[in-house]
């Protein structure tokens, strides 16, 4: 018999989900807030290639992307707390070996 660890796989996908949905929304607000697009270090004018209305689009998009991730990992850690924490069941023995 072997034990199968079920809660962490639920709190593993919630802790990438939050962290991946954090960069992305701290990465948003900057760019919604501080940052510009990088053409406009090579336009002959600033925001000559991308305008602020499609910058404030990508980054609201991103924002809402951000949050959706956060919200995924919140549900992860949520929906963890219903399952067990293992599960036994038998051991099956590969169908390949290596060196027989």
């Amino acid at each position: 018999m072997e034990k199968v660890k079920i809660r962490g796989l639920g709190r593993l996908a919630g802790w990438v989900l939050s962290v991946w949905g954090g960069i992305v929304f701290l990465k948003a607000f900057y760019d919604l807030f501080v940052g510009e697009p990088e053409a406009n270090l090579y336009a002959p004018s600033p925001w000559s290639f991308v305008t602020r209305a499609e910058w404030m689009r990508y980054g609201g998009f991103e924002l809402a992307y951000g949050l959706a991730l956060l919200g995924l990992g919140w549900f992860a850690f949520q929906y963890s707390r219903f399952l067990p924490e293992f599960v036994e069941r038998a051991r099956k023995e590969p169908e390949f070996k290596l060196f027989d």
